[in-house]
């Protein structure tokens, strides 16, 4: 790996903008990828679409663990390439890529066994759960072209490239495009599989993704090791990374909880509103992209600066990305505001719908900048190893705030107070986490000023 420790040097504000920019269209496929699947998958009719969506909260469980070990994955190795120590990134590198293997296989086994009791625990009917077990038999299978690529690809981002990663989450949405019709349909004489077939481009694309992932891994960067490892040296690798890890699959397992029971208090206020906040949510999810890929390419920059102790780049790091995240965030507001309606518009037709889609465009994003914030403090708190101050934050923005404050607002004020009490849960939570994360950096950064002192002495 040529010049690993690259973050840190150089203008701080330039090399966020350079991890940043390439992730948007990552991330941008990320949606593509998902949606083609939906979009194919309802013009089966509505048995099929219905039987997908009983599969996306499942599906979330081993998404948000490949997400978990691959920020823990990127918070440990960019330190050590940020320490300067070539065999300790090779080492950490090969070993989250097997323990990702591990993982897979447990995952999997417990998946294929609990098929029919968990979806009809979930609801699904009789007629429904053959379609399901079609789609998750060759689903969970597949896992494993899920979680290893994004462990790979976090070894990537982890030394400050983060075009790869986009270029192959790019590649892989665009071959999932080009196989959903073929292999759903049965076009150009391949089989009319249908939710098998949804299921089965998805793994043949993630596949690919993997391999290439593996092989840049490999023969670029030169961070696989083939060789059998000591039993310790694999078990310290791995208990760095799952203790990022663990806390990390747990933020995201707990926020799409929260947003459930949120739900539940919303489709009490009826179906108008149900289709306002499905519709609201991918406004939110699509605005703050832009952040998100700041989040993204700031974890490897953090690392990298912390391991090799340069605290000041870090803090100015954070600095930069508290304002691009709090300016965008008032920006995008203000947008949409005035853009209400027409966003509105372009959801549906219904003016009952289109009420309540302009009442939630012009309420939920006076949050947005304090949301951003809200990232980028969860994301720096992963990368210096200090994820569990995440995790405190995340269970205080969800369950002290967020859904307490939506049950409230919904009982004394109604839909509005409902969605008032979303915006404010958003903007304590912002301010929680940030007043976490900045006693945490500056507590620890003390401490390792310290030690490097006494080392010094002695």
């Amino acid at each position: 790996m040529k010049n690993p420790a690259r973050l840190t040097e150089g203008a701080v504000l330039r090399s966020l903008a350079g991890l940043a920019f390439p992730m948007l269209g990552g991330i941008f496929a990320v949606i593509a990828f998902n949606f083609a699947d939906t979009y194919f998958v309802a013009q089966l009719g509505t048995r099929a679409l219905a039987a997908m969506s009983f599969t996306f909260p499942v599906v979330m469980v081993p998404i948000g663990v490949a997400f978990g070990l691959g920020t823990g994955t990127t918070a440990v190795v960019s330190q050590a390439i940020g320490r300067g120590d070539p065999s300790v990134i090779k080492r950490l590198a090969s070993d989250s890529v097997s323990l990702s293997f591990l993982t897979v296989l447990f995952l999997s086994a417990i998946g294929m066994l609990t098929i029919d009791p968990l979806f009809i625990l979930l609801g699904a009917t009789q007629d429904i759960l053959p379609l399901i077990r079609d789609y998750m038999m060759i689903w969970y299978p597949g896992m494993v072209f899920l979680v290893v690529p994004m462990v790979a690809n976090a070894n990537i981002r982890a030394s400050g490239d983060t075009k790869l990663p986009a270029l192959i989450m790019g590649c892989a949405t665009i071959f999932n495009i080009i196989l959903d019709p073929i292999l759903i349909f049965g076009l150009f004489g391949a089989p009319r599989m249908e939710l098998r077939g949804a299921a089965l481009s998805t793994v043949i694309a993630r596949g690919g993704a993997m391999i290439g992932a593996l092989l840049i891994l490999h023969f670029r960067d030169r961070l696989l090791d083939f060789k059998t490892p000591g039993l310790k040296d694999v078990w310290n690798s791995w208990k760095q990374i799952v203790y990022i890890a663990i806390p990390a699959t747990v933020t995201n397992i707990l926020q799409p909880l929260g947003l459930a029971l949120v739900t539940k208090i919303i489709a009490l206020q009826g179906p108008e509103v149900v289709a306002a906040w499905g519709a609201g949510s991918r406004v939110t999810a699509l605005s703050l992209i832009p952040v998100f890929a700041l989040c993204s390419g700031l974890v490897p920059f953090v690392g990298q600066n912390w391991g090799a102790e340069k605290f000041s780049r870090v803090l100015k790091a954070r600095k930069y990305a508290h304002r691009f995240a709090f300016a965008w965030g008032i920006l995008v507001a203000i947008v949409l505001h005035f853009a209400a309606n027409q966003v509105a518009s372009i959801f549906s037709e219904e003016p009952d719908v289109v009420t309540e889609i302009v009442r939630y465009l012009w309420i939920i994003p006076v949050g947005y900048a304090l949301v951003g914030i809200f990232s980028v403090t969860e994301e720096t708190l992963n990368a210096i190893g200090k994820p569990i101050i995440a995790t405190v934050s995340t269970l205080i923005h969800m369950f002290a705030l967020y859904v307490p404050l939506a049950f409230a607002g919904s009982y004394f004020y109604g839909v509005v107070g409902l969605l008032a009490g979303l915006a404010i849960a958003d903007i304590l939570g912002g301010l929680v986490g940030l007043s976490l994360s900045t006693l945490k950096c500056r507590r620890v950064e003390r401490e390792c000023f310290a030690a490097a002192e006494e080392k010094e002495t002695v």
